[in-house]
């Protein structure tokens, strides 16, 4: 996170408000810049945005962090993550809510949103973050091969916020998929110890794996749960189809962090590329 810079598209709600109260505790810890977007979809509609947008950079600029207000042009499904890509951002913080309409973030349109880019999103409901951060981060395992990506970040997270973290793995009865599942939390063990960072691990029922990684982030008091986004139908087990949208609208309110795959020529993971 060298040279880092934070996107938070906002669409003058308060649960935007909310995501970019995440990106500015973040930021200050960090040291980013922040580059508050809004998307609208005509020209005649520039001007009234940029107004409303610098009226809420200027109320946060007390708190030490630079924001800076841009409006573009396009789609939110396009747009967000092009931005994004062009100014090199590290981290998008988005809020989502329940809401229709591309004015307002839906959780099935932030799916979309998250697709469309490489950069990795902060997914925000209505709750804020407190003043320490992010200090505990629930990370569910499942048998991808990318599904290892996501421990990078995390680390990352964890070493600015001395952060604990909470692996959670299904509980496969297949004797293959349990030797599995034993290695990812080995892996998981080293990969964190040997960066200091703080970590437990729990097994949960393969069935209702999702409401089982919720409820330990309940539990744990956790203010992160940190996801990939596989958007596809899973045959090894414990993620379905719809596990990224009943994640990042989970009824506990709990942000939620989504790391998209990328492909490498190492297995498809960034640890060993």
């Amino acid at each position: 996170m060298s040279n880092k810079s934070f996107i938070v598209p906002h669409d003058f709600s308060e649960v935007a408000d909310c995501a970019l109260n995440h990106a500015i505790t973040t930021a200050k810890v960090v040291g980013a810049k922040i580059f508050v977007l809004h998307v609208v979809s005509k020209n005649k509609e520039i001007a009234e945005a940029e107004t409303r947008l610098k009226a809420i950079t200027d109320s946060h600029g007390s708190k030490g962090v630079e924001l800076t207000p841009k409006v573009r042009v396009g789609t939110i499904f396009e747009d967000i993550g092009d931005f994004a890509a062009e100014h090199h951002a590290e981290l998008i913080f988005m809020g989502t809510h329940g809401a229709s309409g591309w004015q307002h973030i839906a959780g099935s349109h932030a799916l979309k949103v998250i697709t469309h880019s490489t950069v990795p999103f902060v997914i925000v409901q209505q709750t804020k973050v407190g003043e320490n951060g992010y200090d505990d981060i629930v990370v569910p395992l499942d048998l991808h091969r990318e599904t290892k990506q996501k421990l990078a970040i995390v680390a990352s997270m964890a070493k600015f916020f001395k952060s604990r973290v909470h692996v959670i793995t299904p509980n496969e009865t297949d004797e293959f998929l349990k030797n599995k599942v034993t290695a990812n939390i080995l892996f998981s063990k080293r990969f964190f110890e040997e960066r200091g960072i703080e970590m437990t691990a729990t097994l949960a029922p393969s069935s209702g794996f999702d409401k089982e990684v919720v409820r330990l982030a309940v539990e744990k008091d956790a203010d992160l749960i940190a996801i990939m986004n596989q958007n596809k139908s899973n045959y090894l087990g414990a993620f379905g189809s719809n596990y990224e949208q009943y994640m990042i609208t989970n009824d506990a309110l709990i942000p939620t962090l989504v790391v998209n795959p990328i492909e490498t020529p190492y297995g498809s993971s960034v640890l060993f590329s």
